[in-house]
């Protein structure tokens, strides 16, 4: 049994958010809020969302215990990119990419 929670179109660059994920991955959800809530990354507040939703969904929709869940799984993919420019010297142009991220969180229950 394991319940999952989906954050689409986050603005943040993937890579930024895989660097918080890979701190929580395969912790208990307690030391993963805790750690979420006392590391000074950007990535953290929409990350610490996504964790009460999956312990809500876990809780609430699977009938699990909230006590003995873990994260077993969480990764990032790239989402769509916003491509915006900004004007340099001699009238030319440089691009700028505004990232997007879709997270997903997996909980299970430790036996």
């Amino acid at each position: 049994m394991e319940a999952r929670a989906h954050l689409k179109y986050a603005r943040i660059s993937p890579r930024k958010v895989s660097i918080v994920l890979d701190q929580i991955r395969n912790k208990p959800a307690d030391y993963a809020m805790a750690v979420l809530k006392h590391t000074p990354k950007a990535a953290c507040e929409d990350l610490e969302k996504l964790l009460k939703s999956a312990m809500a969904n876990a809780e609430n929709n699977h009938n699990m215990d909230v006590s003995r869940l873990y994260v077993a799984e969480c990764f990032v993919c790239p989402g769509p990119i916003l491509k915006r420019i900004r004007a340099r010297s001699k009238g030319s142009a440089d691009r700028i990419d505004k990232r997007t991220s879709h997270v997903t969180l997996v909980l299970k229950e430790q036996e």
